[in-house]
C-alpha cells in the first residue's frame, strides 16, 4: 500500500462516530449508485428498486482485555496505536475482535449494508430487513424498553456466518480512494 493510500486508511481509522459513518455511507452510495435517504430514519435510497437503505460499519481492532489503571496507563496507551491494534483479514482466526452493528431499526429500512474496515481491506455485507431476525446473534432489544432497535456482533464466532450468507465483496483501500478521485 503506497503512502497516500496508507494515510487515507489511517485517517478513516482515526475518525469517530458520525464522521466515520459518513465515509461508509458515501462508499456504499458510490458503489451501488444510490441517492440520499428520503428521511432521517435511513441513510440511502435505491431509486431503481424503491428501497430504503441503512449503512452500518465498524473498524476491526484486536481485542485488549487489560483494564487501564495507574500502574499500566503508559503501557496500555502505547499499545493502543493503529499500527498495533488494527487487524488484518489474515488474522481473523488468530486474534479476538468484536464489532457491534447496533441501533438496527428494522422497520426503518429495507436493506442493511454493513461491514468491517480491516487494516488491509474492507468487507461489505448486505441483508434484507426481513431476514435480520434470523441473523446469527441478532438481538431485537439493544436497550431496556427500546423495542425494535437491535444489534448483532461480528466476531470470531459469527464471522463465518456473515461471510457465507451475506458477503457482497472485498474492497481495497486503493479502490475506495479511487471512488472519490477524478
Amino acid at each position: 500500500m503506497n503512502a497516500k493510500i496508507s494515510e487515507f486508511r489511517d485517517g478513516i481509522f482515526a475518525l469517530r462516530t458520525r464522521r466515520f459513518g459518513t465515509v461508509a455511507e458515501l462508499m456504499i452510495q458510490h458503489l451501488i449508485n444510490a441517492s440520499k435517504g428520503k428521511n432521517q430514519f435511513h441513510d440511502l435510497y435505491d431509486e431503481a428498486e424503491g428501497k430504503r437503505i441503512e449503512v452500518k460499519f465498524s473498524t476491526v481492532m484486536k481485542a485488549n482485555d487489560a483494564k487501564i489503571n495507574d500502574k499500566n496507563i503508559i503501557e496500555q496507551c502505547a499499545k493502543a496505536t493503529l499500527a498495533k491494534r488494527a487487524m488484518r483479514t489474515d488474522e481473523i482466526k488468530e486474534n479476538d475482535f468484536d464489532c457491534n452493528i447496533q441501533q438496527v431499526k428494522r422497520k426503518e429500512f429495507d436493506l442493511l449494508y454493513y461491514g468491517l474496515f480491516f487494516a488491509d481491506k474492507i468487507a461489505i455485507f448486505k441483508i434484507d430487513s426481513s431476514d435480520i431476525l434470523n441473523c446469527f446473534g441478532y438481538s431485537d432489544f439493544q436497550h431496556k424498553g427500546n423495542e425494535g432497535e437491535g444489534q448483532f456482533h461480528l466476531n470470531p464466532l459469527s464471522i463465518d456466518y456473515h461471510l457465507n450468507n451475506h458477503f457482497v465483496e472485498w474492497l481495497s483501500y486503493e479502490d475506495l480512494y479511487n471512488l472519490f478521485t477524478p
